[in-house]
């Protein structure tokens, strides 16, 4: 890999004899050390080693730029080529759903016509793939159903290629940032090399997915905060502004694609720290100046992306104003707002009463809706008896009948109100058996009891019976349908039907585990309100009043997600990863295809790109831990030796930090894991190679002399870039597909590169 380095220029007017391209350390003493106050730029640029404004003050940093313009133009174009080509070849292939394309994609059709849905992700990533396919002429009709599905003549490509077009400009920030990091062309190149012509990030790049959505955003936040760093000498300015600002709208977007987008905000709320505390300890400014400094980095890195992120969910709320799927998830009040619900300017009976058709929904966010079906619980989870759960989707077996205690007849004239204390029976309609509980332990949570459906016909016993507390009321108040908050308090055992929230397994339908608690505190969990109501012997009012504001859909959709986030675990037999798998590319996914005669996709890195950026993590920490040992031992480094030092502390330290924060997270997450959780923090684990290694090849005159330091130097870049290309080469077919017999069958082409047994391609 040929070294592209800044070309030494001579200022014969102002430093003669000197070079004008700033050495790294010069660059980062930009970076880090507090500048003064820059209004008349009398003192901007002033160093803490005592540089003055002629050698790294706006004069200085232009000519530095300069010497590296050329070069580095040429490069930018080479890795913009090479990164749109690899991500946009074969877009189209394979012509049917792959993988999460069966969520993402049926997300974007529900924005495009307007259907409310259920993500645990904010929607930002979601609202770009819909307007992305509405722009390329995709209508919105393909049901996404499962993997495999044939999209015949729908505008798929669309969709497809806005996701490989923001993955295409990794690579590009990748080298941009790391130039403005190193000050070097050949660390930025490699950095640049490693990610686009890595598999996994070309894979992961060309379909229907958040991760390229969020990754963009990660990049460009990251390239902003350095660039934003390099244009502290002149504070305020146009080009201060515009990259702080970018900052916080690329922290927003990042925010509004997955949450996990707040590890790129630590990232940049350190950088902040750090940097106002540099800025305290510079006392030629005043207390005015740095609370200036405060104020406009609150504004752009705190309030602005608030304003955008609360903005995004405005959007989505008003794009998505039609039912869907994902009502039932939300509370009665917060479904009323959606055209086609059924409490859309509904009206209904106010009051409860005996002989009523209701639905009963649990009032704890997604705590779903009182639900009975024909299948019993299974031999070993308490009695065997028809099994009662709570169901988030509108569906007909959450229907119940409210009975008194003793009779089933039906009246003449006005029904009955229930009452604050009424005793009931609540038979559920579908299978006519009542809600029952008794002194069995529950499936889920062992110190509950179980609930049951049980008898037939209105034949029960006295577990069937259920004693109606309106929450806040007195005896005789009546029930109010939708604002009534009700607790049922079972006669038998004094215990409280409960929502658990907690999903049961395959044998109950993955349905959330209702039970009957015998601590008897208020919770929402154990409170519930009658939503649907159907009597025809009673009046109806409008329920239009329950609309809720913007504020209270907004805080409840967060509610929603985080707990949906909290209850995506692993399932029987369900494939997941581990975080320890993921930089040693212990295992891949399977994207499309599973026999020989499908077209087969892979997720998987490149093998010599994820082995050689986990090698240059502990290279890195070795080499950083020698050069400090050296320093405080006093020996004499040399500026070259100070220079390196400085960019591998400085610009290394920041890429080592981005990759703990995008990493070391999930080994704390208790839900569910895959491969791809892994791919930002590898986009810091290349730069921070790109940069190690560069260092290492430029050290290489601590054992040759010249010019065999400089042979060395240029056969290990060589080397390092015919490996990356030749092992792209091999493995290149687990991103654009493979057909035949699978690696572990005799007579396949790809069996020579199952390196590892578990891979599965």
């Amino acid at each position: 890999m040929a070294k592209a380095e800044c070309t030494p220029k001579w200022n014969t007017l102002a430093l003669r004899n000197r070079k004008t391209c700033p050495t790294p350390e010069k660059s980062f003493q930009t970076t880090f050390t507090p500048v003064s106050k820059d209004k008349n730029s009398q003192t901007a640029g002033h160093l803490a080693g005592g540089d003055t404004q002629s050698s790294n003050g706006p004069s200085g940093q232009f000519l530095a730029r300069e010497s590296i313009e050329s070069p580095s133009k040429v490069l930018l174009m080479l890795v913009a080529g090479l990164s749109f080509s690899t991500r946009l070849y074969m877009i189209t292939e394979p012509p049917h759903v792959c993988w999460d394309e069966t969520h993402f994609g049926k997300m974007g059709s529900y924005y495009i016509n307007r259907t409310f849905f259920f993500d645990v992700h904010p929607p930002l990533g979601k609202m770009l793939i819909g307007l992305a396919g509405y722009m390329s002429g995709y209508d919105g009709t393909f049901p996404f159903i499962k993997p495999g599905d044939k999209y015949e003549n729908q505008n798929y490509w669309g969709m497809r290629g806005f996701c490989a077009t923001l993955g295409s400009f990794l690579p590009i920030f990748a080298y941009l940032i790391v130039l403005e990091l190193s000050n070097s062309c050949t660390a930025a190149i490699i950095a640049a090399t490693l990610l686009i012509f890595d598999t996994g990030c070309i894979t992961i790049s060309q379909y229907i997915l958040l991760d390229p959505i969020l990754m963009f955003f990660i990049m460009a936040a990251v390239l902003s905060m350095v660039k934003f760093n390099q244009q502290r000498y002149r504070s305020f300015s146009a080009s201060w502004w515009l990259w702080l600002v970018l900052t916080g709208i690329n922290l927003a977007g990042a925010l509004g694609v997955k949450f996990v987008g707040l590890f790129v905000i630590i990232l940049v709320g350190l950088n902040t720290i750090w940097d106002l505390w540099r800025l305290l300890g510079d006392m030629s400014l005043s207390l005015v100046d740095i609370a200036k400094h405060f104020l406009a980095r609150a504004f752009a890195l705190i309030l602005l992306p608030l304003i955008l992120y609360v903005t995004i969910f405005a959007v989505h709320f008003v794009v998505l104003n039609k039912s869907g799927p994902g009502d039932g998830f939300f509370s009665s009040a917060f479904q009323s707002r959606l055209i086609g619900n059924n409490l859309h300017n509904a009206s209904m009976p106010e009051y409860l009463a005996f002989g009523s058709t209701v639905t009963i929904k649990n009032l704890r966010i997604a705590g779903g809706y009182l639900h009975s079906h024909w299948h019993l619980y299974p031999e070993g989870v308490g009695a065997r008896q028809q099994q009662v759960t709570a169901y988030l989707h509108k569906d007909y077996n959450n229907l119940w009948v409210v009975h008194r205690q003793q009779d089933n007849n039906s009246q003449s004239g006005n029904p009955d109100l229930v009452r604050h204390g009424d005793i009931v029976r609540l038979e559920h309609k579908e299978t006519t058996r009542n809600l029952h509980s008794h002194l069995h332990e529950a499936p889920l949570t062992k110190k509950h009891f179980q609930v049951t459906g049980y008898g037939i016909n209105g034949t029960g016993d006295a577990n069937d019976l259920w004693q109606v507390e309106v929450c806040g009321g007195r005896k005789g108040d009546p029930v109010k349908v939708l604002r009534s908050k009700v607790r049922f308090l079972h006669r038998a055992t004094g215990c409280v039907l409960y929502s658990s929230g907690k999903t049961l397994p395959k044998w109950g339908w993955e349905q959330i585990e209702v039970t009957c608690s015998p601590y008897l505190k208020e919770t929402p969990s154990s409170q519930w309100n009658i939503e649907d109501h159907i009597n025809p012997k009673l009046p109806n009012i409008s329920l239009s009043v329950l609309k809720p504001n913007f504020l209270e859909i907004l805080l409840e959709s967060h509610i929603v997600m985080f707990r949906g986030n909290s209850g995506l675990k692993p399932k029987d037999n369900e494939m997941n990863s581990k975080p320890w798998h993921w930089p040693i590319n212990y295992q891949g996914l399977r994207f499309s295809g599973v026999n020989a005669t499908e077209y087969r996709v892979y997720l998987l890195g490149n093998p010599v790109v994820w082995w050689i950026n986990l090698a240059s993590l502990g290279l890195y920490l070795t080499m950083v831990a020698v050069a400090s040992i050296a320093t405080q031992r006093g020996f004499s480094l040399g500026q070259q030796r100070i220079e390196h030092s400085l960019v591998l502390v400085r610009g290394g330290g920041l890429l080592m930090l981005g990759w703990l924060l995008h990493y070391a997270p999930f080994f704390t997450m208790g839900r569910i894991l895959y491969f791809h959780h892994y791919f930002p923090a590898m986009l810091f684990s290349s730069m921070l190679t790109g940069l190690t290694l560069d260092i290492l090849f430029r050290s290489a005159d601590l054992l040759l002399h010249p010019p065999y330091s400089y042979w060395f130097q240029r056969a290990g870049q060589l080397l390092l870039l015919f490996s990356i290309l030749y092992s792209f080469y091999l493995f290149h077919p687990l991103s654009y597909g493979m057909t035949g017999p699978l690696a572990h069958e005799p007579g396949s082409a790809m069996a020579d590169l199952k390196w590892m047994d578990s891979w599965e391609f």
